[in-house]
């Protein structure tokens, strides 16, 4: 359904916040035109109470490439209260935030092939008031980014005809399992929360190259590097690196593979791909940091995948602001396939 291009003064004020002093300029009209808007200021409600500053932003400008985004926040014209502030910024009730002039172009349509949406719709085992959980594909993307037009995030929203539902936490392309998104803003907020507060357990299945012999604990600091501007590459780096904290554990050994259990109390970008590579027992499948001698052997390399999937994901549900009224623990379980405990003795 195509969407009217969106002034960016009444953008943000659909997003809990109250606007004032713009003076947007206008290119042209119709579909694909751009609007160069002046400097305005908007003033924190509720709503947006808790967000990062840099995903406000992207929510008011939806059109403006994220690299923008940063760029603005990095070079101080993007201000809280008069001061710079990080990406990582949360914003709070009554913050008052500078948005410096940016060109922004009608949004486009998104582009969703029915045989997708309908994959997506076959994949969801939740739908309840407050969250969507899905048992994501391996190969399909969260969301659309450089050579991937759509992702599932933008299934949903044509499926549900709700472009409020959100992702609250993220697989790669390549994983598969449960994945959880918010339906509401309070239920995503919720979700930021308990996960910053390390109430989430979050485990996989994978298939790994050889045997793991016993139990390991890998605690190694991973930092995202950027080969290409459009790339990330993840690497250890014990004095710059972020914390990051994976357990893995043998469930079924062969002769030259594995199937693990992995519980991880954090959640880097590539986190258990790299650490379980930092080992000697890289992913099976995994085109980035596993053996590709091993991924193209004929019998492998037909699979076509990646072999992780996350598995459970345990968080606390929303519940009324009360001390004396503990969050029920909502547990989400994806199996992983069957079919692969023969490729372990493969």
């Amino acid at each position: 359904m195509n969407q009217k291009p969106q002034d960016p003064k009444k953008t943000a004020t659909q997003h809990g916040v109250q606007n004032s002093t713009t003076n947007p300029t206008s290119d042209g009209a119709g579909e694909g035109s751009a609007t160069r808007t002046g400097v305005h200021y908007v003033e924190i409600t509720a709503e947006n109470t808790g967000q990062r500053i840099d995903n406000f932003l992207i929510s008011v400008f939806k059109t403006i490439p994220r690299s923008l985004v940063y760029r603005l926040l990095r070079t101080g014209q993007v201000r809280v209260n008069k001061g710079r502030i990080k990406p990582s910024y949360k914003l709070s009730l009554g913050d008052n935030v500078r948005i410096p002039p940016v060109t922004v172009t009608a949004q486009q349509e998104v582009r969703v092939p029915k045989a997708a949406i309908e994959a997506v719709s076959n994949s969801i085992i939740e739908d309840g008031p407050d969250w969507i959980v899905i048992n994501k594909p391996a190969g399909m993307a969260v969301h659309g980014g450089t050579g991937v037009t759509f992702g599932i995030i933008d299934a949903i929203h044509k499926l549900y005809n709700n472009e409020s539902i959100s992702l609250v936490h993220r697989l790669d392309k390549a994983t598969s399992g449960v994945m959880v998104l918010a339906k509401h803003r309070r239920a995503s907020v919720h979700f930021q929360k308990v996960m910053m507060n390390g109430e989430i357990t979050k485990n996989y299945a994978a298939l790994v190259c050889g045997v793991l012999a016993k139990p390991q604990t890998v605690t190694a600091r991973l930092r995202k590097t950027h080969p290409t501007p459009n790339e990330n590459q993840v690497i250890i780096d014990p004095s710059g690196g972020k914390d990051a904290l994976s357990h893995f554990k043998c469930r079924v050994a062969g002769d030259r593979f594995s199937l693990v259990d992995v519980e991880i109390e954090t959640g880097r970008t590539h986190q258990i791909r790299v650490h379980a590579a930092s080992i000697g027992h890289p992913v099976l499948g995994d085109e980035r940091y596993g053996i590709e001698k091993i991924n193209n052997e004929p019998k492998l390399r037909k699979l076509k995948r990646m072999f992780l999937h996350a598995h459970e994901i345990t968080f606390p549900d929303l519940s009324e602001e009360s001390a004396t009224t503990p969050s029920q623990a909502l547990t989400f379980t994806v199996p992983f396939d069957t079919k692969w405990l023969d490729i372990v003795t493969y």
